[in-house]
């Protein structure tokens, strides 16, 4: 009974991970890993955020989730921070959480790592700086919202203890932190600040406004150097390049890039529709001529500028829907690819094996040879996006899907019921109720037993056509506005109202016991989060050397008493005890060859000469030399002894586990009688066996040993059989 209640519990699909899902309205954060010389790219997705190597783009580690959508995300040489509504979440390795700061009484919008300290602010306009490893306040702020509301803040080079903070109202302040001191406010220039960076100068910033002017202003002398104005719009971030290059790159709400010289002081170049949305971020690589862009369609983007003109061109990209997907498809029998058409007019082929494998089959165009050979970059003649497939009849029959292997049809109509009609009798076979809101769509399995239906009241449905019953339900956050189930059976792939990426959901069916039995009429679905974005396997995951010195795990000895545990010792250690004498003969020299006889043979001299034959020993003389009083007690042999009469064996043992194999053999050798040891020090050393398989610990070596030992004392044990065996009377039903 126990049995069939374990099956009912586990349903027929469970979330599996996520396709097509890169970036978000949030800034990038850059890291450089010291060990691996290589940079990493930090973008926040929904309730977690994802690691990629700028190299390839590949994503390396994904973080654990969060109870809510990330607000901002920074990160130092150790640690990233995440805030999620009032609260702050440190990672390590890119995953785990070790530090959670609480205080903020509003939602926290901007952090700063700053050294040992991090600095958050919240939508009350409230600053607090925290020490990260005590969790605990370190200062806190209070400005006044009307007159200084803050909206961007930064840490200027070289200025030791210092913050300088940009309002909504223009003017900008200057604060020492650790004596809690404003030491200058800058008027501003009229205009909200939305951004402040450093540039390769010291003392020299740039100033982002929401009137799209581009200040830069050395806040050593309270001196503006020079402006800019950009058309685009409020700047939406700022990078400088550090190659020798004295170019700036700033960002617009309406996905344009403009390059900047910084010695002719005019523009040089635009990267018009680097994006479809704004620009979230966008970061010069140190020393390098690369410029890395994210923003809120969905989008990663590197930038070469490697080309006349000072122009960026795209050297790789991970891209996604910037609108939710409207219809997905499987695309071959594998069941490997998935396209998926979306609101943003693309057509996009995503692989379930790896992301280097997807593509963008493009945006449909009204003559797209008209436009290529006129090389325009940018066609606003674009069709609209690409629409599922609908037939109406009386505006009864909202969507209809025919089973290729069953012949079977299903109709979902403006009730919220199925029909299923056999196309050979022409006759309603199935009706399935259930539904509380329109149906979306249909698919059926590929054996044709099931028909998996998703409508507007968030629920996925699973219907077995041969008993006509329901066999599984759950609901999902959003709902789910298409459906496929791959040839092979062994994921539904979904798409979500508001959601940008493709889901995943495992066939429990195909690698467990599953229960098909229908489910009761009084049956509760409950709601299954939709499932995250997993690392790719053949991916290294980003390991911090600098974190580890914060955070090393060490793993217990034995993870439960109850569990077989192994040495964990080199192979080379034990495996080839038995075979010793073997790799003995293997190793040591071939034997000489004797010498050819001499020509003249000695003789012994005397009246009658003799040959001088060699001598042979008498065959009566023993070959055995006893050294029971010569040889001298090892340690290993003395704490046997002791052992007889303490009963603690864990010396014995950690002598043996430095040993070699050699030493090893000697030791067990040295305990028999023969050898000057005692019939009662191997009574001992088999009650030491017996308690490492008693504690479950060292099960390797135990057998490993025990195995040497009957090997060299065979003969004495059979001798001695009765008086050993009574000693170690649990040995035996424990080893067997």
């Amino acid at each position: 009974m126990q049995f069939f209640e374990l099956e009912a519990i586990i349903a027929v699909f469970s979330g599996f991970r996520a396709l097509g899902l890169y970036s978000n309205h949030l800034a990038h954060v850059l890291r450089f890993h010291k060990k691996h010389r290589e940079f990493y790219v930090l973008t926040a997705v929904g309730q977690c955020f994802h690691t990629y190597n700028v190299k390839k783009l590949g994503i390396v580690a994904v973080s654990n989730a969060l109870p809510e959508d990330i607000s901002s995300l920074a990160a130092d040489r150790m640690l990233v921070y995440a805030a999620y509504g009032k609260l702050i979440s440190a990672f390590a390795k890119n995953k785990e959480v070790v530090h959670t700061y609480t205080g903020h009484q509003a939602d926290v919008h901007l952090l700063l790592p700053f050294g040992d300290h991090l600095i958050s602010v919240d939508k009350d306009n409230a600053v607090i700086i925290w020490d990260v490893e005590s969790e605990d306040t370190y200062l806190q702020i209070s400005y006044d919202k009307a007159s200084f509301e803050v909206s961007a803040l930064m840490h200027p080079s070289t200025y030791l203890n210092k913050i300088l903070f940009g309002s909504s109202q223009g003017s900008l302040q200057l604060w020492n932190i650790k004596s809690n001191k404003l030491l200058f406010t800058f008027p501003g220039w009229a205009s909200a600040v939305t951004v402040l960076q450093q540039t390769p100068a010291v003392d020299v910033v740039g100033v982002g406004l929401a009137s799209g002017q581009i200040i830069i202003h050395n806040i050593r002398f309270d001196e503006t150097l020079m402006k800019f104005q950009q058309d685009w719009g409020p700047v939406t971030a700022l990078s400088f390049r550090t190659d020798r290059h004295p170019i700036m790159a700033s960002g617009s709400p309406i996905g344009h890039i403009g390059l900047w010289d910084l010695e002719e002081k005019k523009l040089v170049s635009q990267m018009r529709d680097a994006h479809t949305t704004a620009i979230a971020g966008l970061t010069f690589l140190q020393n390098e001529p690369l410029l890395i862009t994210n923003g809120a369609d969905n989008a990663i983007r590197v930038w070469i500028f490697d080309v006349a003109g000072g122009d960026g061109r795209l050297l790789r990209h991970r891209t996604g829907h910037s609108a939710p997907p409207k219809k997905i498809q499987h695309n071959d029998q594998s069941g490997i690819n998935i396209l998926s058409a979306g609101q943003d007019g693309t057509l996009q082929s995503f692989s379930t094996v790896h992301e280097r494998f997807n593509k963008s089959l493009g945006h449909g165009t009204l003559n797209k040879t008209r436009a290529k050979k006129k090389g325009v970059t940018h066609d606003t003649a674009k069709l609209p996006a690409i629409t599922t497939f609908a037939s109406g009849c009386l505006n009864d029959v909202d969507l209809c899907l025919i089973s290729p292997n069953s012949g079977m049809l299903a109709i979902a109509l403006d009730d919220f019921t199925v029909h299923i009609l056999d196309m050979e009798t022409r006759r309603a076979v199935r009706r399935f109720s259930g539904h509380r809101g329109q149906i979306n769509d249909m698919t059926f399995s590929p054996d044709g037993r099931w028909l998996i239906t998703a409508s507007m009241d968030c629920a996925i449905r699973t219907w077995d056509l041969p008993s006509g019953s329901l066999v599984d339900c759950f609901l999902v956050d959003a709902a789910a506005v298409s459906l496929s189930m791959s040839p092979t059976g062994n994921f539904l792939a979904s798409s979500h109202v508001d959601g940008l990426g493709i889901y995943l959901w495992s066939n429990n069916t195909l690698c467990s016991m599953v229960s098909l039995r229908p489910l009761p009429a009084d049956y509760e679905p409950t709601v299954i989060m939709l499932p995250g974005t997993c690392p790719n396997t053949e991916e290294e995951e980003v390991l911090d050397a600098d974190s580890s010195e914060m955070l090393e795990y060490i793993s217990p000895a034995q993870l439960d008493e109850h569990l077989v545990t192994l040495s964990l010792l080199p192979d080379s250690r034990w495996k080839n005890l038995l075979h010793l004498d073997i790799i003995k003969d293997i190793t040591n020299p071939p034997p000489k060859l004797p010498k050819a006889a001499p020509f003249f043979i000695p003789t012994i001299p005397g009246l009658v000469p003799q040959f001088a034959l060699p001598t042979t020993p008498s065959e009566d003389q023993s070959k055995v030399v006893n050294f029971g009083v010569l040889v001298q007690k090892s340690t290993f042999y003395l704490q046997l002894e002791n052992a007889l009469d303490n009963s603690s064996y864990e010396e014995p043992v950690k002598l043996l586990r430095e040993l070699g194999p050699s030493a090893i053999e000697i030791e067990l050798r040295a305990l028999s009688p023969d050898m000057g040891g005692e019939v009662r020090v191997m009574q001992s050393f088999l009650k030491m066996i017996s308690s490492i398989l008693q504690s479950k610990r060292d099960f390797d070596l135990a057998q490993a040993y025990l195995a040497l030992f009957l090997k060299v004392q065979f003969l004495l044990l059979t001798n001695h059989y009765l008086r050993l065996l009574p000693q170690t009377p649990n040995l035996l039903p424990i080893n067997g």
